[in-house]
Order: structure tokens, then C-alpha cells, then sequence
């Protein structure tokens, strides 16, 4: 499953812009399975508030407060933009094998195939073309796909993800121009 995690828990959804005059929002779920934000029941913000989702279509919902009271108009809608929806990491079901939430990759020691300490996993990274790795603190910071080639091994229990960075190609040169270009692996 693809669900950041940060230190008010486990991202679940954030809230778009206002749908109509009524009080709904455009919810942008962060789970593959939208219907999750509304199933794990209360969440709560930034702030520690709490908030209900209830799904009115796809990818609109009304949000219901800590007191039970519906964001009922446009206005009051438009001040939650962008407002980010939580939930705690055990409330969230356990993932499949061969799955991981980002919350459990996160703070993962990286290793070498060789077992030489390469930093920690900073964050995860989908932006829609694959996950990548961000791992820190090591002799140099990198970001690595999150494929098999190169994590081929993650022990969870061990807290540790073993990677195989890419090989990486440097183009000296002008590509613009006509001159020759020089490529070094």
C-alpha cells in the first residue's frame, strides 16, 4: 500500500477543494483503497482534531467534526483545503505479503549487499511513475527505485532494507550542440 507516514501517524487522506455550495470536499485518499478513509472511522489532523469522512461519490465526501457536526457550506469547506487526515498505524489493516506501508519503511537502516551501512530511509517517494527510496546519512545521499533489483531484501523485524543502487551515468558535454559528447560510467 502507498501511505506516508509522518509524526502525527499515517496519512490517509487530504482534503481538496469544496464541491458545490453544500459543505463537500474533494477527498484525496492516500491508500489504494479509497473507501479505507471512511471504513477506519475517526481520524484526526495536524492539530489532534478529530474527523469522520462519509464518501458521498467518487472522490467526494462530507467531513464531519470531532462533535459530530457536518461542514455544511462552501466557505466552511474552503478553510480546510489542503488539510491532512490521519490515522494511527494500528489501526490500519496488516499489509499483504510482498506489501509494505511507507510508514514501516521509513527509519529503515540501508545496507549494501555487502552489508556495509549506506543511512537511513528519509522518505517514500510515488509520484505516480514507481516508489523510490530516499536514504540518508550515509556517505552520500541517494534515491533508489523501490524494484527488486534494487531492494532486493527488507526485514522489518531486523530494520534493515538492502539495496543496490543503480549504476549511474555521467554525460560530459554540450547536448545541444554538435560536438562529440563523453560518457563515463
Amino acid at each position: 500500500m502507498s501511505i506516508p507516514a509522518s509524526q502525527h501517524g499515517v496519512l490517509i487522506a487530504t482534503v481538496g477543494r469544496p464541491h458545490g455550495v453544500r459543505g463537500l470536499v474533494r477527498l484525496h485518499a492516500a491508500t489504494e483503497d479509497a473507501a479505507l478513509a471512511e471504513a477506519l472511522g475517526p481520524l484526526r489532523d495536524e492539530q489532534g482534531r478529530m474527523w469522520r469522512v462519509e464518501w458521498r461519490g467518487a472522490g467526494i465526501a462530507a467531513l464531519v467534526d470531532g462533535n459530530g457536526s457536518v461542514v455544511s457550506d462552501r466557505d466552511e469547506a474552503a478553510k480546510l483545503v489542503n488539510l491532512k487526515l490521519f490515522a494511527a498505524r494500528d489501526q490500519l489493516p496488516e499489509a499483504e505479503e510482498d506489501e509494505f506501508y511507507h510508514a514501516d519503511l521509513v527509519g529503515l537502516r540501508a545496507i549494501s549487499a555487502q552489508g556495509e551501512e549506506l543511512g537511513v530511509v528519509k522518505l517514500v517517494h510515488d509520484y505516480g511513475a514507481g516508489v523510490s527510496l530516499e536514504i540518508v546519512g550515509g556517505a552520500r545521499e541517494m534515491i533508489v527505485p523501490f524494484t527488486v533489483a534494487c531492494v532486493p531484501e527488507i526485514d522489518l523485524a531486523g530494520g534493515t532494507v538492502t539495496v543496490i543502487p543503480p549504476a549511474e551515468i555521467e554525460v560530459e558535454g554540450d547536448l545541444s550542440a554538435d560536438e562529440s559528447v563523453t560518457v563515463r560510467q
